[in-house]
């Protein structure tokens, strides 16, 4: 008799159970909520924490309504001088009323991203046309961002969304044109490159040739100064000379025969072939020379 009556309390107990759990729902701090009966919207308006719903017949849709970034595909763009520029962006946005974002993207991030990609292109290629390359890379980029972000805002709240921040990352030329503005920049340094060289060539000739006229002229001073010593001492030799000579006029030629004789006979093997009686010799005569 028990065993009957507790099989039938664990399978209520059970089904209770069951109940409870599809009855309750639980929402995170990170998370809005949508309330559904049979895929129409009952409610929308849930905090953070355990809420009730009816089972079976309500069902419940979470999204994460934290900030979330949509990094879109690099396009091109024409701007104002019929270039084309290839500009790479990325989006920031959030759900703001979450009935709205369900209605118009049934909770999918996909179509979310397709629909906020398509407005954000739409925006960049009126703000591109309307400017020139040297306005959208430098001048009024953070005037273009700033004018995209309130505009995709205010184009995107039919999809219950907050458009926070448009970034722009790049702006750069396509390909084809990018390899020829690289090659304009590369010929045009190569011109200045040759003008520096050739202005670097003729300043070191003119030093060069600088250089060498002091050269020359240092030399030429020198060798003057050189020649005017060596005259005065030639000078100076020559009076010395012939202040000893006219001393004594003996002495000084018998010196100057011994001077002779060690400069000739130093080696030990000279050999001259003189007159017995030449000059010369005279000192080898006798002691007076004669």
């Amino acid at each position: 008799m028990n065993s009957p009556k507790m099989m039938i309390a664990a399978i209520v107990g059970a089904a209770l159970l069951l109940l409870g759990s599809t009855s309750l729902f639980l929402v995170q701090e990170n998370q809005t909520a949508l309330l559904l009966r049979l895929g129409k919207i009952v409610d929308s308006d849930f905090k953070p924490g355990l809420h009730v719903k009816m089972p079976v017949i309500q069902t419940v849709e979470r999204f994460d309504k934290r900030l979330q970034t949509l990094d879109a595909k690099p396009e091109h763009f024409m701007t104002r001088e019929k270039k084309f520029v290839v500009v790479d962006s990325y989006i920031k946005w959030r759900i703001d009323d979450t009935a709205q974002y369900y209605r118009s993207t049934k909770g999918s991030l996909m179509t979310t991203s397709r629909l906020l990609g398509e407005r954000i292109n739409a925006a960049l290629r009126d703000e591109f046309g309307k400017r020139t390359i040297a306005e959208v890379i430098s001048g009024e980029r953070t005037q273009i961002m700033d004018e995209l972000t309130r505009r995709a805002d205010e184009n995107s709240s039919d999809l219950g969304v907050e458009i926070v921040d448009v970034r722009i990352k790049r702006i750069d030329f396509p390909p084809e044109i990018s390899n020829r503005v690289y090659e304009r920049m590369r010929t045009e340094r190569e011109r200045v490159a040759r003008e520096l060289r050739a202005q670097g060539a003729e300043a070191a000739e003119r030093v060069r040739a600088g250089a060498d006229r002091q050269k020359t002229e240092i030399i030429a001073s020198a060798y003057r100064e050189s020649e005017e010593i060596r005259g005065k001492g030639d000078a100076e030799a020559a009076g010395i000379y012939a202040t000893a000579f006219s001393g004594d006029t003996e002495f000084y030629a018998f010196w100057r025969s011994l001077k002779a004789y060690r400069n000739v006979f130093s080696r030990g093997s000279s050999m001259m072939v003189l007159d017995p009686d030449s000059p010369f010799f005279r000192y080898f005569r006798n002691g007076a020379g004669e």
